[in-house]
Formats: C-alpha cells, sequence, structure tokens
C-alpha cells in the first residue's frame, strides 16, 4: 500500500480529516500535507498511524465488551 492511500484509508476508515489524523498523531496537519505531496510518509509516521488505528479498533472491542458486562449484570440481578 501506498503511503498516500495508508493516509486516505485511515482518514475514510476513522471518518476524520487529514488535519485530524495529524493531530492524533502528534503532527502539524502542514507536515503531514507536505508528506503526502512528496510521497515520503516516514516510517514513525507510518507507524503512529498504524497504532491509531489499533487503538480505535480496541476501543469499540472494548465497547462491545462493556455491553455484555452490562448485559450479564442485569441478567444475574
Amino acid at each position: 500500500m501506498t503511503d498516500e492511500n495508508l493516509i486516505k484509508k485511515t482518514c475514510k476508515e476513522l471518518q476524520i480529516t487529514q488535519r485530524e489524523l495529524a493531530e492524533r498523531i502528534g503532527m502539524s496537519a502542514d507536515s503531514l500535507n507536505v508528506a503526502v505531496s512528496n510521497n515520503k510518509i516516514s516510517k514513525m509516521t507510518e507507524t503512529a498511524i498504524n497504532l491509531v488505528l489499533e487503538v480505535e479498533t480496541l476501543k469499540k472491542e472494548l465497547l462491545k465488551y462493556e455491553a455484555l458486562k452490562t448485559a450479564l449484570k442485569d441478567a444475574i440481578f
């Protein structure tokens, strides 16, 4: 996958803008835009983006477990 595709895929999946993605990974929006324009995303930036994706996936899973926990509590009491 190309760097630009990673950025676009991530923004689309999370329904956020490139500016919001930049904020989440601790980059300025301008720096991320320049990196995308030059097709030069650093390994560190790529790793940070992948971590953001992983965190969002884990948050969704946690919500499912919280719902299950609540359902089980309701069923027991």
